[in-house]
């Protein structure tokens, strides 16, 4: 079986569906089957040529030809994904596309999320009048409904659509889909776990600081954990934009000196900093599915999680995570009670590790495999 995958994020940029599409296409050419993988690369490169968005970490794909594939895998909806859109459809070939980003939680936060909106539109032949359009430009529900015409535009060509949790796959209901729907979480490489430690001081936050992870909530929260635990520190690992904003922020929160601010570093290295962390502050209810809960849980890293959607762990494993409400309070709260409590902390660690061991790339492999023989 030929595979074509069509994913917008370029290799080195360090989100989740990037790194979701490299592991699915790697797991799948491993296991014999032909894989085309179409993604931004340098201009002058022979596969899909991109450029650059300035002050952005982002390529934008140009215009490319796919040779024909048995199934088309989209990641993403833009330029590169929506070729992926029209090729299953010039190609008759089924369309199985990953959900990977809230369509709906973002386009209030990134300028060219309605941009883009329109775009798709237009390569969907949706037939949009010019009014239409410009809802794209109202901000709340005038733009959430035109975004879920949109939305139902896609998933029409859809014949599966995949999920990567529980939370994500509810959220398609708005979408009215017909296509198959199902909950296929992106899992994680084995690591070894680091040993137990009992510090109970060092907060850990690994991804973008910008506006959709929710940094304001976390900052305010770690405020509270550190006016009672006055020992504590915060490390926010994975920081590129917004950096000065940031600090002026943890200045103003009277944190200097107590939170520490990192860039992306390369995978490899971010166990490190699990292993070196108490517990992981999660912040964000935007995220659709979160790599980083994963990697932590493989580490054996309790995590505190601001988003009660995301309690399940990927494989439907017995024991949800430990979650909250989205509140500075209700965070800070949780976030004391697990670096306080040893034996709280012990048992998320090893639900979280056992969790990880169910749910190994070999499962995943095998359910993804069977979604396609079905789409065929």
């Amino acid at each position: 079986m030929r595979i074509a995958h069509f994913c917008d994020s370029h290799l080195e940029r360090p989100d989740g569906v990037a790194r979701s599409a490299q592991l699915t296409v790697r797991l799948l050419r491993a296991a014999g089957h032909e894989v085309d993988f179409y993604h931004p690369g340098p201009l002058l490169s022979r596969g899909v040529r991109s450029v650059p968005v300035p002050f952005r970490q982002v390529r934008v794909g140009l215009p490319f030809t796919a040779r024909p594939a048995d199934v088309v895998h989209a990641h993403s909806t833009g330029p590169v994904g929506m070729t992926g859109f029209q090729a299953a459809a010039d190609w008759g070939v089924p369309l199985v596309a990953t959900w990977h980003t809230d369509l709906l939680a973002y386009a209030d936060v990134f300028a060219e999320v309605p941009v883009g909106a329109a775009w798709c539109a237009l390569r969907l032949g949706l037939g949009w009048t010019a009014g239409e359009f410009l809802e794209l430009t109202r901000p709340g529900a005038v733009r959430r409904g035109r975004l879920i015409e949109l939305g139902k535009g896609m998933f029409a060509r859809m014949a599966v659509a995949i999920a990567p949790s529980a939370k994500t796959a509810s959220g398609f209901a708005p979408f009215e889909p017909a296509a198959e729907i199902c909950v296929l979480p992106t899992p994680v490489a084995p690591v070894a776990p680091g040993p137990a430690r009992n510090g109970g001081n060092v907060v850990l936050s690994v991804g973008r600081a910008t506006a959709e992870k929710n940094p304001e909530l976390l900052l305010r929260a770690f405020a509270r954990v550190h006016a009672a635990r006055p020992d504590t520190r915060l490390v926010l690992l994975g920081v590129r934009q917004g950096r000065a904003r940031l600090r002026r922020r943890i200045a103003a929160l009277g944190l200097g000196g107590h939170v520490e601010v990192r860039p992306p570093v390369p995978p490899g290295e971010v166990t490190g900093f699990y292993r070196a962390a108490d517990v992981l502050a999660f912040a964000s209810t935007t995220d659709t599915q979160s790599l980083v809960l994963a990697e932590a849980e493989a580490t054996g890293l309790a995590a505190v999680v601001a988003d009660p959607e995301l309690a399940d762990r990927p494989g439907g494993a017995e024991g949800g995570r430990f979650t909250c409400e989205p509140t500075p309070g209700a965070f800070a709260a949780a976030l004391l009670r697990m670096l306080d409590d040893d034996a709280l902390r012990s048992k998320v660690a090893g639900e979280g590790l056992a969790a990880a061991a169910a749910y190994r790339p070999e499962v995943f492999l095998r359910r993804l495999t069977e979604i396609y023989q079905r789409a065929r």
